[in-house]
């Protein structure tokens, strides 16, 4: 039977989370979640042992599928979990779980009349907890560019907790370019891999909605304020030049 819901959940090195606990509090929501589920567990080539800790916890359930990838970033990460998936509706979040999965509630209220549903930290009654300064205003500043540039009206495209319909999972993901696997950049940069998926799910003319969550900072080393600005800044661009000439597939 086609589940419900599907929550991926991609991975690059997670041991230290793992440890911490994340993939039991997942595992701990879902378990009472009322609807049909699965869990995709989408590994990014990670070489710290994480697979492997991926592949024990699976045992735990039938429905948690793990599904290792070459390491080519988040975008193809993620990909590669929303098109292994089987649900009506499928969610990515971050591993970190830095917005917890129990905030899918808040956007599943919204998929009478939407297909894509995105969690917000910047809208009124979200809540942003233990966020160092200069990531919020490296956040706002980033979102100045994207509204002028690519999603206007979007206050936050970059939260990692995003809701898809199963036909828009499908359009929007295989309809990725820049983060598509093929064409970005070495070192598989993350970067603005959520503004390319609005930036499509706007030009598709699909039915969005931005929605208040709770967000808490956990420290990172991954993040570069000046390198990552300069390269998001850039890749918006490269969004753009792909749009002008006719990389993404017609409507």
């Amino acid at each position: 039977m086609k589940p419900y819901l599907s929550i991926i959940l991609p991975s690059y090195n997670e041991r230290k989370n793992i440890s911490r606990g994340v993939l039991d509090e997942v595992y701990a929501f879902l378990k009472d979640y009322e609807k049909s589920w699965e869990l995709i567990l989408s590994d990014d080539g990670s070489t710290d042992g994480t697979i492997e800790k991926l592949k024990e916890f699976s045992q735990k359930d039938r429905r948690i599928i793990v599904v290792a990838n070459e390491h080519k970033g988040k975008g193809p990460t993620v990909k590669s979990g929303m098109l292994k998936a089987q649900g009506n509706w499928r969610l990515f979040t971050d591993f970190d779980q830095s917005t917890p999965l129990r905030e899918v509630r808040k956007l599943l209220k919204y998929t009478a009349e939407h297909e894509v549903i995105f969690g917000s930290r910047e809208i009124i009654g979200a809540k942003r907890e233990k966020e160092p300064f200069y990531r919020h205003i490296m956040g706002r500043g980033f979102n100045l560019l994207v509204q002028l540039l690519a999603v206007p009206g979007t206050q936050d495209t970059q939260c990692g907790f995003k809701l898809f319909s199963e036909k828009a999972a499908t359009q929007l993901f295989n309809s990725l370019y820049i983060y598509s696997g093929q064409n970005q950049r070495q070192g598989a940069f993350t970067g603005a891999f959520d503004v390319e998926l609005l930036y499509l799910a706007k030009k598709y003319e699909f039915n969005m909605k931005e929605v208040p969550i709770l967000w808490k900072h956990f420290q990172t080393d991954r993040v570069n304020p000046i390198r990552d600005s300069f390269l998001m800044f850039a890749d918006i661009l490269r969004i753009k030049m792909a749009d002008w000439t006719n990389k993404y597939p017609k409507k």
